[in-house]
């Protein structure tokens, strides 16, 4: 079987996640690298192969296909590119930052000869899919949902909004993706946001009413601390609440006692557990079987309206309607 060439833009923490699993699964070569910081590059293919390259355009003249896990603001140049040269994308999150960009960046990635997968890794992790599953054979009334950070400083980047385009850009667009992967569409949402320890809004509490009825809360801080689990949805039934904490564990309590099911995912291996390991798969099968992405595009792109929408609520005062 002819292996899927992969080239990685981008040899950062995420880059080298993904090139990590990459090197062990028999589908796949690394095939081409690169970096701004050549040496990064170099330290990545030390470990996982792959040709160390002096330029964006020679990468995409050794491989099939790219991941862009580069920082945030290029990853619609990247990607640009990258669907022009024929090749099949996996941009990591978020998709674009802006609206407009995400708009341009949809068209694109719809024009392509290719796969265009996003890397919304938490679809796959097997606690919210757990949570899904205990969902599909019950009707959610409301939810409360948390997910922060405990600073914005390490690494030093994630507190630089000319690289992130903003906190919610950063891992809180995971779960405001979360919301419409578990609970379906939106129809209006309020947000209130402040600022307190770092040059931009980093403190923000949403209410959210989906199409079916279901209405949510979704707090996320950038300057709490790291008190775990930093990551929690509960969800409220008819006499029924489902709590996942992280990815490790899912609580399950029916009825009118206090007795509940417990989901533990403590012992699965982390990459696992965090989904990475998963979406990686399904990216290559959807190569070799010309399918369409678990995590389209368009998925980018409504994360990208959720954290614009946001913003302007915060901005104006006002609703957003969907």
């Amino acid at each position: 079987m002819k292996k899927v060439k992969i080239g990685v833009v981008g040899t950062g923490y995420v880059g080298n996640v993904h090139a990590g699993i990459y090197a062990r699964d028999e589908r796949v070569e690394i095939s081409a690298l690169y970096d701004i910081i050549e040496e990064r590059a170099v330290r990545t293919a030390k470990r996982v192969g792959g040709r160390v390259c002096s330029s964006r355009d020679e990468l995409l003249d050794h491989c099939d296909a790219v991941l862009v896990c580069a920082p945030n603001r290029t990853h619609l140049e990247i990607a640009r590119a990258a669907v022009a040269a024929g090749k099949h994308v996996f941009c990591e999150k978020p998709f674009a930052i802006g609206i407009e960009d995400a708009k341009d960046l949809l068209g694109i990635a719809n024009s392509g000869p290719g796969v265009f997968q996003v890397g919304h890794s938490r679809r796959f992790a097997p606690a919210y899919l757990k949570l899904k599953e205990l969902l599909s054979d019950d009707r959610p009334h409301s939810a409360h949902i948390k997910m922060n950070r405990g600073e914005l400083k390490i690494p030093e980047w994630t507190g630089d909004v000319s690289v992130t385009g903003g906190f919610l850009y950063e891992t809180t667009i995971h779960f405001l993706d979360m919301l419409r992967f578990q609970f379906g569409e939106l129809e209006e949402l309020v947000a209130y946001g402040s600022q307190h320890e770092y040059p931009e809004l980093d403190d923000f509490s949403v209410i959210a009413k989906f199409k079916s009825g279901f209405h949510c809360t979704f707090a996320t801080s950038s300057d709490a601390s790291w008190l775990f689990p930093f990551e929690r949805i509960e969800v409220f039934c008819h006499h029924r609440t489902i709590v996942a904490e992280e990815m490790l564990r899912v609580f399950d309590c029916r009825g009118l006692g206090a007795d509940s099911v417990t989901y533990s995912f403590h012992m699965t291996e982390e990459d696992f557990r965090r989904g990475f390991i998963q979406e990686d798969a399904a990216f290559i099968d959807c190569i070799l079987n010309s399918t369409p992405p678990p995590v389209s595009a368009f998925d980018g792109y409504k994360a990208v309206e959720l954290v614009e929408s946001v913003y302007t609520a915060i901005r104006t005062g006002n609703p957003v309607r969907f």
